[in-house]
């Protein structure tokens, strides 16, 4: 029988289940050094928050299979020594979102209605009415940023109120957006449309400070804004200004950058509501989250697939050595994709001809997943999980295999919104070898300048100009082009980063038609 340690409180709900499956131990508040100590007997281990799961820890269990995590994050799991042990990480990613979504639609009311204002003056001996004039919200704009799990609950309740939904979110498809009867509009729209805006993206580079003061400023000053996902997303000294000044009317947060707070200057402001980073703090919830784990963990321990995992299984050896570099290509080819040619993804092709036919792609369809998907979510995308999240975003999957019909041994294509780009590994390093019809030599990783322009004497040159100015240093430059005095298509690679108000005079050369700016492999930059 296996042997499941539990190293948390964990509710009755989830440690019955776990039961089912095997000899649970629970034991709580374990020093990292008793649990490496008692770890080699257990083939699972289940913790919610407050156990850190170390590198020396999973070192240590020789039999463990599986680590459940009961919630959603894994920051104290060492996920890549997990997976470096064969070791499957599972969480519970669903059992707080309707706790998530109604705490959100609580601060909302609070917000239309300054309860917690109005609670406080009363209990100060106070009857002062006429300074709680709420507003109603039925027949009001909710803006929700983020159509995820959480975004689209709330979106479900907000028509409920008889609101009005709008929602922003690049990554989520048409189709996906009509099943809730929301329509997808641009940031900037939803900024100066909705009467309460709504944040429930995650926290990742690319959403950092995504509501700064530029954002506020389009906001109306009658607006409210609700951030119950992650402190950063909102830059908080410009909330703090834009309250300050009544450039908007309130804001309630769930969530804050440092936690606790501290001397927060929002927290001293009348009309800024807090809350204690409470929103999946519910009794169901945490019910929710239990069963879920131990029914992921209860999977594995069966020989069975879970539902959520964070890491993928191990590939046989051989296959992995000649996958991982397609995997790495691919994502590259993909994220490249996304950068160069935006807009709202609602199908993903990917045609593998050559050799790579005959093998197993699921990785590689992961990591194309991945590629395009990677910097809108905080989840972990792998081949377990990367169907399941593509298909909760809408987006479709065409997969195609054929022999070669080039001269690369192995080819992969990947095409989105009648853009396509091709590449392959030559000895041991990614290629990306086709963007459209122009044929390109470019190994997808730093910093690239991407152009399409009039093929005419004076663009090239004026582009190099105007980055040396900058100080901009070009380490390479391709130029290809469809016909003579036709369209053409320049790549330069740079040592430096390219701003906008730079890109933006760039974009102002004569015979310019698209230039974009990508970063492939940008953890990696200085």
């Amino acid at each position: 029988m296996a042997k499941i340690l539990v190293a948390d409180p964990l509710a009755e709900d989830g440690l019955e289940r776990l039961r089912r499956a095997g000899e649970v131990t629970v034991v709580s508040k374990l020093a990292e050094s008793e649990l490496i100590r008692r770890i080699p007997e257990f083939d699972a281990l289940v913790v919610r928050s407050e156990t850190r799961v170390t590198a020396p820890i999973i070192e240590a269990g020789s039999k463990l299979r599986v680590v459940g995590r009961a919630g959603v994050g894994v920051d104290n799991i060492d996920v890549s020594a997990a997976t470096r042990r064969g070791i499957l990480v599972v969480n519970a990613p669903r059992g707080n979102i309707v706790a998530a979504a109604e705490h959100t639609m609580a601060l909302l009311f609070a917000l239309a209605r300054s309860v917690p204002q109005a609670d406080a003056s009363v209990k100060r001996g106070e009857w002062t009415r006429a300074n709680f004039v709420g507003t109603e919200i039925r027949g009001k704009t909710l803006g929700v940023i983020g159509l995820g799990n959480v975004g689209s609950e709330v979106a479900k309740r907000a028509h409920g109120l008889e609101m009005d939904v709008i929602a922003y979110d690049p990554v989520v498809s048409v189709e996906r957006a009509e099943l809730f009867n929301v329509a997808l509009v641009s940031l900037n729209e939803l900024l100066e449309r909705a009467d309460f805006v709504t944040v429930h993206v995650p926290l990742v580079d690319s959403n950092r400070n995504l509501v700064g003061a530029p954002e506020l400023a389009r906001m109306k000053p009658s607006a409210r804004l609700i951030n119950t996902a992650r402190g950063g997303i909102v830059d908080e000294m410009a909330l703090c200004a834009a309250l300050t000044s009544g450039r908007i009317a309130g804001a309630a947060a769930d969530v804050f950058e440092t936690e606790p707070p501290g001397e927060n200057p929002l927290l001293a402001l009348p009309n800024f509501i807090a809350t204690p980073h409470i929103a999946a703090s519910t009794a169901e919830a945490q019910v929710s989250v239990a069963f879920d784990v131990a029914e992921e963990v209860a999977a594995v321990l069966a020989g069975d697939l879970p539902r959520f995992a964070v890491n993928a299984p191990a590939l046989p050896p051989e296959e992995l050595a000649f996958l991982r570099p397609f995997a790495g290509l691919t994502e590259r080819l993909a994220a490249l994709h996304t950068q160069l040619f935006g807009g709202r993804v609602s199908m993903i092709e990917l045609d593998f001809e050559g050799e790579l036919a005959e093998h197993d792609v699921n990785l590689l369809i992961a990591a194309a997943i991945k590629g395009v998907l990677q910097t809108y979510t905080e989840e972990r995308i792998n081949a377990v999980n990367a169907r399941l999240i593509a298909a909760n975003r809408g987006i479709k999957l065409v997969e195609r295999r054929s022999r070669s019909h080039s001269s690369y041994a192995s080819l992969v294509t990947v095409r989105m919104q009648e853009h396509d780009i091709a590449g392959t590994v030559l000895m041991g390093e990614p290629r990306a070898v086709r963007i459209d019809s122009f044929r390109v030599d470019l190994v997808p990783e730093g910093r690239f300048l991407v152009s399409r322009h009039e093929d005419r004497p004076g663009v090239v040159g004026k582009v190099g100009s105007i980055l040396g100015e900058h100080d901009v240093n070009i380490a390479s430059m391709q130029v290809g082009r469809d016909a003579p005095r036709g369209n053409a298509m320049m790549i330069l690679a740079v040592d430096d980063r390219v701003g906008s108000d730079l890109l933006g005079r760039l974009r102002e050369v004569p015979g310019m038609s698209d230039l974009r700016y990508v970063e492939l492999g940008s953890e990696s930059l200085p």
